[in-house]
């Protein structure tokens, strides 16, 4: 068994903040504490980490790698490497690929996939559509994260829409409904409106005003209302107005809640100025919104309104996204740049760090049940993240590692720079030399 450790680090977990050592011993953790040179384990590989962070990997509950049928775009392996070059240890994908991850077998084939071509850890949804309920209440609640449910339609077409459905899932589900909110009803009045004063020339600056906070609210609204009447665990993915927030609660541990919700990094970095710089490159779903709604969702990371903080990473190439309005994607790859960027509004003091650490690595451990992960803790799963804090480097085509080659981001500089990250115990990343023969694992959930 080889034995590691990270000494003088300063740690980050569970609310506090400590420096000290860690220690471990082939797949996990097996001291977290005070500095003790009683503690080296004899032929120990040392690391000195002084002046650097040390944080649990960061799980991103919500990416979209593209893989099977879409791969132009990106693909498990690709997107896994972006992740583990920004301190993401840890993914679970979406389902509207091609075909559509809405059977069983088709979970059982990307996870094939993911064990011969992931770096990072992995798990997949399972989609729900209006004539798919047996499937998805058929899932191994160990195996699957959660439930995708489109109530509002997005890349893919996935929408469900069929009320007496709904009520199945939302009565039925032993697995956490993960639901993509938007009002479809909504949306087309909205469209209509504006591809009649502009036809196909609508400026993206109108995209927040098509699928609007109405839109918003009026679907999110619906999902906690079914949530409520049956009881059933529901987290609201990418929450994008100071409206929604009014349906969550900060009072209760995360632990204790059945209704949770997320937040995306382009939802707390961006606000709707972006569209005029940006243009299509910030065209996602929901839309990017107003700076109220860009601080109120930074607020409410910071008093335990909201749960989580995910990326939606959906890549697109760089033709597709360079288009008219209506023909443009939604959607953006972020999985890279996601902790750096959440650093960044550390640095400009707006969130604190142990917050961070909590929405991005904690909180998601705890909502999905993952088995040994998301903690510095003795018997954890090692991994890890090591964060110089101060070494300012800028987003550029050069280092850009998704597979469709761009970022909104780039031409940003970040203050602090991930140094190494640690999957299973490995060595994964390290000062930007990546372990191309890394392999993570699947997640296991306590259900």
């Amino acid at each position: 068994m080889n034995s590691l450790i990270i000494r003088n680090a300063t740690i980050i977990n569970e609310g506090i903040s400590f420096r000290g050592d860690v220690i471990i011993e082939g797949e996990y953790i097996t001291y977290a504490g005070p500095s003790s040179a009683e503690r080296i384990p004899g032929q120990a590989l040392i690391i000195d980490a002084r002046g650097l962070l040390l944080i649990p990997g960061v799980i991103d509950e919500h990416v979209h790698f593209r893989e099977p049928g879409l791969t132009h775009k990106g693909d498990i392996h690709s997107e896994s490497l972006a992740a583990v070059a920004g301190g993401v240890t840890s993914f679970m994908d979406m389902p509207n690929t091609s075909p559509q991850t809405v059977t069983n077998e088709l979970i059982r084939e990307k996870l094939a996939i993911a064990s011969e071509q992931s770096l990072a850890n992995y798990s997949f949804y399972i989609g729900a559509t209006n004539s798919n309920l047996s499937e998805v209440l058929d899932a191994d609640p160990s195996v699957v994260c959660g439930i995708k449910l489109f109530m509002g339609s997005s890349t893919g077409n996935m929408l469900v829409n069929d009320e007496p459905v709904l009520r199945d899932l939302f009565s039925r589900s032993s697995i956490p409904l993960a639901c993509h909110c938007e009002s479809e009803s909504v949306i087309k009045r909205n469209t209509a409106v504006y591809n009649e004063k502009y036809g196909e020339d609508v400026p993206v600056e109108m995209h927040p005003y098509i699928r609007s906070r109405e839109a918003c609210y009026q679907s999110s609204h619906y999902a906690v209302t079914l949530a409520r009447e049956y009881g059933t665990r529901l987290h609201l993915l990418h929450i994008s107005t100071a409206d929604e927030l009014k349906l969550l609660s900060s009072e209760l541990h995360p632990g204790s809640k059945r209704i949770t919700g997320e937040a995306c990094l382009h939802h707390l970095w961006f606000d709707e100025t972006a569209y005029e710089q940006k243009g299509t490159l910030v065209k996602l779903n929901p839309a990017i919104k107003t700076r109220f709604d860009r601080e109120a969702l930074q607020k409410g990371l910071c008093n335990d309104t909201i749960d989580t903080i995910a990326t939606d990473h959906s890549p697109h190439t760089a033709l597709e996204k360079n288009n008219t309005y209506f023909k443009a994607p939604s959607g953006a790859p972020f999985v890279q740049h996601s902790l750096v960027a959440m650093l960044e509004l550390w640095h400009r003091k707006l969130i604190p760090l142990e917050t961070i650490v909590n929405k991005m690595c904690h909180n998601p451990a705890i909502l999905y049940n993952i088995k040994e992960r998301g903690f510095i803790r003795e018997g954890c799963k090692a991994d890890i993240c090591l964060i110089n804090p101060d070494d300012p480097w800028t987003v550029s085509k050069d280092n850009i590692l998704y597979k469709c080659g761009w970022s909104p981001l780039e031409g940003t500089t970040f203050r602090s720079k991930v140094k190494m990250t640690m999957v299973n115990g490995t060595i994964v990343f390290d000062n930007g030399t990546i372990n191309e023969e890394a392999r993570g694992q699947r997640l296991v959930f306590n259900r």
